[in-house]
């Protein structure tokens, strides 16, 4: 029981952080994507178009919390129906993407060019090609990640024992399908990096919205269609970010009903339609005060948000490590396991995960300055050193594990 002890508050805290941030990084991102919209809908960055300034994207994106609070607020019913649609919103959207852009612009670069080429001219002052490659890896990782929202979301599953592990592996299943095929069709249509890069663009420097512009512009003198593709993607990354206010609020539900969290008893609380709703705005809440950094400095605020990937993958890694090792002979698996290959591919993940907390923290830009410096072990270190600190000091001495609410006694 100490063991098991000692490792939730940590793995919990590392979780909740890092999906609290996660939503931070999904809808600023879709604040900066609409604030990009606005500009090219007005003319672009070349035509006079409306830029928009830090703390218009700042209340765009709390508007889109608030929308994103609202929906979560509607009984489970709802969520599983916006779900549904915005999963198929997700496949049809990526499929139309994939085949529309490369088809409509007018240069498409060659299957050498997707498959060799390095930027190395660019800016950044890395010309490594090992070292791109290694750096390039981290796009998937943030992508692939939040998967365990199955997870959070078992105690509204049915034959959750069963049906949260297949959600987890079809997420990750389709994703990289569906995800390999939208980067390559859209890579097919990327001729001029630098020119994609350069803040100086239509898109103010936003590399896909100029793709998908210059596309439409190139062959029928405007970008209109570009924008509505633009809206596709807005779209589906507004239900993605709906999707992780579910699994923050439900998260933070399972970890005050344990009692780890401070004011617990109000975030516990459900509603008529047993939904977790004080748990829902806190999680909208926080992730709007995570992204106020960005007022101040943007280097600040994407410190935070790298604990979106890493403190996800900690989150992740933990239990696996303690299962194979601690617990490798009185783990007690369900009815979905991987049998004798559980161990095997248990260290494997942990071994990846330490990997790539090492590649997240590797810097981005040379030479390394104030501005250029990746401040990610700072961030990580000190949610740890937090963590560590609150069991030293206080958790260690009340918290006995999760509470449960399954008598599993025959």
């Amino acid at each position: 029981m100490e063991s098991k002890g000692v490792v939730l508050p940590h793995y919990k805290l590392f979780n909740i952080v890092g999906q609290w941030a996660v939503t931070t990084s999904i809808d600023y991102s879709l604040a900066q994507l609409i604030q990009v919209i606005i500009l090219l809908s007005t003319g672009g960055k070349n035509g006079g178009g409306y830029e928009a300034s830090k703390y218009v994207v700042i209340a765009l994106h709390a508007g889109i919390l608030l929308l994103h609070a609202a929906l979560n607020s509607l009984p489970i019913s709802w969520l599983s129906l916006f779900g549904q649609f915005a999963a198929a919103w997700n496949i049809l959207g990526v499929f139309v993407l994939m085949i529309l852009i490369p088809s409509v612009a007018t240069e498409r670069a060659s299957a050498k060019y997707v498959f060799t080429h390095f930027n190395t001219d660019n800016g950044k002052g890395i010309n490594s090609r090992l070292y791109i490659f290694i750096l390039g890896l981290l796009m998937s990782q943030y992508t692939l990640s939040g998967y365990d929202a199955s997870a959070h979301m078992s105690e509204e599953t049915k034959n959750a024992d069963k049906n949260g592990p297949k959600g987890i592996i079809s997420s990750i299943g389709i994703s990289i399908i569906v995800g390999w095929g939208y980067i390559l069709g859209i890579t097919f249509a990327v001729t001029d990096i630098p020119n994609l890069l350069s803040p100086d663009n239509d898109a103010g420097g936003y590399a896909i919205a100029e793709i998908f512009y210059q596309a439409f512009k190139s062959r029928y003198g405007n970008g209109a269609g570009g924008i509505i593709c633009l809206c596709i993607v807005a779209v589906a990354i507004f239900f993605c970010g709906m999707s992780s206010i579910t699994s923050n609020s439900r998260m933070a539900y399972a970890f005050s009903r344990d009692g780890a969290m401070p004011f617990s008893k109000s975030w516990h609380k459900v509603n008529e339609q047993e939904v977790p709703i004080n748990a829902v705005w806190l999680s909208a809440f926080i992730a709007f005060c995570m992204a106020l950094t960005s007022l101040g400095s943007l280097v600040a605020f994407q410190a935070m948000v790298s604990i979106a990937t890493i403190g996800l993958y900690i989150a992740y890694a933990l239990p696996i490590f303690f299962r194979v090792t601690l617990a490798r002979k009185t783990f007690n698996p369900g009815p979905f396991n991987l049998g004798r290959f559980g161990v095997l591919v248990g260290w494997i993940a942990v071994l990846w995960v330490v990997t790539i907390s090492v590649l997240f923290s590797l810097p981005v830009a040379y030479p390394i300055t104030q501005e250029t410096l990746n401040y990610t072990p700072v961030a990580v270190g000190g949610l740890f050193i937090l963590t560590v600190s609150s069991w030293v000091f206080s958790a260690r001495h009340w918290f006995r594990g999760p509470i449960t609410n399954i008598n599993n006694s025959n």
